[in-house]
Formats: structure tokens, sequence, C-alpha cells
């Protein structure tokens, strides 16, 4: 097989840009997850069927149909109606953020409701609120539990950010299409921008572990 390494090496500097929009996109999402996702996650084990009822169905349509659906849909439906120039980077951020906060809302409700009942009777025995024993108690605990499912979310969400590439975001994925298209080659762009996501998604795996290990032994 001829392989070019030329072409890699021309296109070296946009495999790392777009590298770069990955992590950013891959991080913003989660950043934005975690903190939607916590708040729903609460919200989806309220004992009140009316507060917890929209929360399920956002669940269920993030978590029922394909991320590349979303993706067009909010770039294509959602973002011309409150942006008048739309930035294919923004589109991608929001719908991997929403993607992942139902989600990681799951992974919050089954590590919340892993803490046994009595730890938030003992904590209202003490006169905390609920909020002050959710804060202090539970949602500490919890965490230590949900950072493995939490970390197969990000490289999930690394992973998935390729699909960003059909509405022109220039993320890794893109410039490997660019790569394609220009030269009619396939080896080089898609096993280069494969083997960029191998070591993104392995070097954030040894960071995962490193943290678990950490917070299992304090």
């Amino acid at each position: 097989m001829d392989f070019r390494w030329d072409i890699i090496g021309e296109y070296l500097p946009f495999f790392l840009k777009g590298a770069l929009l990955t992590i950013g996109l891959s991080v913003g999402a989660i950043f934005l997850g975690l903190i939607f996702g916590l708040l729903m996650g609460i919200f989806r084990i309220s004992p009140y069927l009316l507060v917890r009822t929209p929360f399920i169905w956002y669940i269920n349509f993030f978590r029922g149909t394909p991320l590349f659906v979303q993706i067009l849909l909010i770039h294509f439906g959602v973002m011309p109606m409150i942006m008048s120039e739309i930035n294919p980077a923004v589109s991608a951020l929001v719908a991997l953020s929403l993607n992942a906060t139902a989600y990681i809302a799951e992974i919050f409700r089954g590590g919340i409701q892993s803490i046994d009942r009595g730890q938030m009777e003992a904590a209202r025995s003490l006169g905390m609120t609920n909020i002050q024993a959710m804060r202090h108690i539970i949602i500490p605990q919890a965490f230590k539990r949900m950072i493995p499912p939490l970390g197969n979310e990000f490289i999930v969400l690394l992973k998935d950010s390729s699909l960003a590439a059909v509405i022109a975001a220039p993320e890794l994925m893109y410039w490997g299409r660019a790569m394609q298209g220009q030269y009619y080659r396939v080896w080089e762009p898609y096993l280069a921008v494969a083997i960029i996501y191998l070591i993104l998604t392995l070097s954030l795996t040894y960071l995962l572990n490193y943290i678990e290990r950490r917070m299992a032994t304090e």
C-alpha cells in the first residue's frame, strides 16, 4: 500500500487545531452537563409527579433519539431562532451539552439513590434541611460512586463529538474529511484521526483511573 506520510505532515497543524476544539467541546459539554445534570437528577427523584415528569421526558428524548439527529435539529432548527449568525461550534456545544445532561442526570439519580436512606434521616435528625443534607452528606458520598460512570460518559462524549463534522464544526473529524476530500485518500486521514482519538481517550482513561484511586483512599 502506498502510504503518503507527506499529506499527514501537511494536515498535522489542522489535526492539532481540530483536536483542541474536540477537547474544548467535550470539556465544555461535560461541565455544563454536570451542572444541569445534578439539578435534573435531583428533580428527577422528586416525590411529586408534576415536578419529575418534565425531566423524565427530557431524559427519554435525549437518550432515546440519535445524537446525530439532535445535532441536526439544534443546528438547523433551534439555533436559527436564537442566533442571527449560526456558529457550528456553538451548535455542537449546545447539542453535546443537552445530550450529556440527560445521561449525567441518570448517573446522579442512581448515585444519590444508592446511598442508604438512613443517612438522610440521620442528617435530618441533626437539624439539617433537605438541601443541607444533600449537599454535605448524600452528594459527597454518592460522587465517589459516580466517578466511573461519569468517566465513561466523558469518553463517549469525546468520541461522539466527531458527529459535529456533519454541521461543519472544525473539530478533528472535520479535518479528516477535508483531507480525504482533497486527496481522495482513505487510510491516511481516517487512520490519523483514529490514532489521535485513541491517544485522547487513553490519556483520559489513565487520568480518571488515577482520580478514582485517589478518591478511594481518602
